[in-house]
């Protein structure tokens, strides 16, 4: 038979208990919680020059193909290709065996004239005496004239012979038309050339400056103009940067020189072309390049972190703001385009807006925040 249990030891078995129970509902009462924190950045108007990308191709400054202006058979290449030229360095001898002969025979030809000439001067002043005193008639007066005009032509004649002569015995040495790099030959000695040939023996490029060829689309060239035109953008300085194949910046800035005045149909874009200082010869024709140029300066700027903006299932921008009673309101904006890590805001957002830029999670529309602060990056 089981022993009963006493009074006592049954409240020392219950007491723990109900210590236990009461410990057990003091640990699940939480306590109330305050306003979720969030970081924020009060944002502020500055002027901020618009900048564009643009893939552009390098050209040469100057180019020119040397070809010859007379035939005849190449007796010795004078440059070293891949070399600077100067501008009237020989660099070809052709054979002018056979242009001296040409220039040896006009000369004589130009003596023979010059010869009949002054016997033909001297006899119609002869018949010029003999008319006076009616020796001989006036026909054979105003023969001798003529005669001695011809004779006048033919020296003149001879003259432009000789000249040419002579300037086709100086185009046997062909030589610089412009200073610059010469590139290789593509006719050696012995080779026969001739006058209306379309191949170039070589070509000359003056690399220092150097152009870079860039596109810009028509419309974003009239939306420039009309931000312009409104007041809404001040020019931008002509100055432009590059970068290279490689992505690394050129050390040199270059400036715009002229844009065309024409849009290119089949692309609907505007070539617009730039110069670079190019001392080192860094830069060569052909190569594809980016050049970072700017457009305008718009002098009440609204740049916000990008952080601090998002996109709804739209895709429209929106941003999370604190109100002045330190609630949270969502905003549509207008994100005009990046530069660098910041939004460029044109509409919803203006300066003293506290935008949200950490703890966007913990914000909701409506609720209360504490705000605090933050660097902007």
């Amino acid at each position: 038979m089981p022993r009963p249990v006493s009074t006592r030891s049954a409240a020392f078995v219950l007491v723990p208990l109900v210590l236990a129970l009461g410990g057990c509902g003091n640990k699940g009462a939480m306590p109330a919680r305050g306003p979720a924190e969030v970081g924020v950045v009060t944002l502020t108007t500055g002027p901020v020059t618009l900048s564009t990308e643009l893939p552009g191709r390098t050209a040469a400054f100057m180019t020119s193909e040397v070809r010859p202006q007379i035939s005849g058979l190449i007796k010795a290449r004078l440059f070293t290709e891949g070399s600077i030229v100067r501008a009237g360095q020989p660099l070809y001898q052709i054979d002018p065996s056979l242009y001296r002969a040409t220039e040896a025979q006009s000369a004589a030809s130009l003596a023979s004239a010059q010869a009949s000439l002054v016997s033909a001067e001297a006899k119609a002043r002869r018949y010029d005496r003999l008319t006076d005193i009616e020796a001989v008639s006036k026909q054979d007066k105003d023969d001798v004239i003529a005669a001695a005009g011809t004779a006048r032509a033919s020296v003149a004649e001879a003259r432009a012979t000789l000249q040419t002569a002579r300037i086709n015995l100086a185009f046997t040495r062909i030589t610089a038309p412009i200073s610059g790099r010469i590139g290789r030959s593509a006719f050696t000695q012995g080779a026969l050339v001739t006058a209306s040939q379309t191949d170039a023996l070589a070509t000359i490029q003056r690399l220092d400056p150097i152009y870079v060829d860039i596109t810009q689309s028509s419309a974003k060239i009239v939306a420039l103009r009309q931000a312009l035109a409104s007041g809404g953008a001040l020019p931008a300085s002509a100055t432009v940067k590059l970068k290279l194949e490689n992505g690394t910046d050129y050390p040199q800035a270059g400036r715009i020189e002229f844009a065309e005045a024409t849009v290119d149909q089949s692309t609907g874009s505007v070539t617009i072309r730039a110069r670079f200082p190019n001392p080192n010869n860094l830069l060569l024709p052909g190569m594809f390049v980016r050049i970072v140029t700017p457009e305008a300066i718009v002098p009440n700027a609204i740049l916000a972190p990008q952080e601090g903006i998002s996109r709804d299932p739209t895709g429209a921008a929106t941003a999370l703001l604190v109100g002045p009673d330190n609630k949270v309101v969502r905003r549509t904006v207008t994100a005009d385009r990046a530069i660098g890590n910041k939004w460029l805001i044109t509409a919803g957002l203006k300066a003293g807006d506290r935008l949200i830029v950490q703890g966007v999670d913990k914000a909701q529309p409506g609720a209360a925040v504490k705000p605090v602060d933050v660097k902007a990056n």
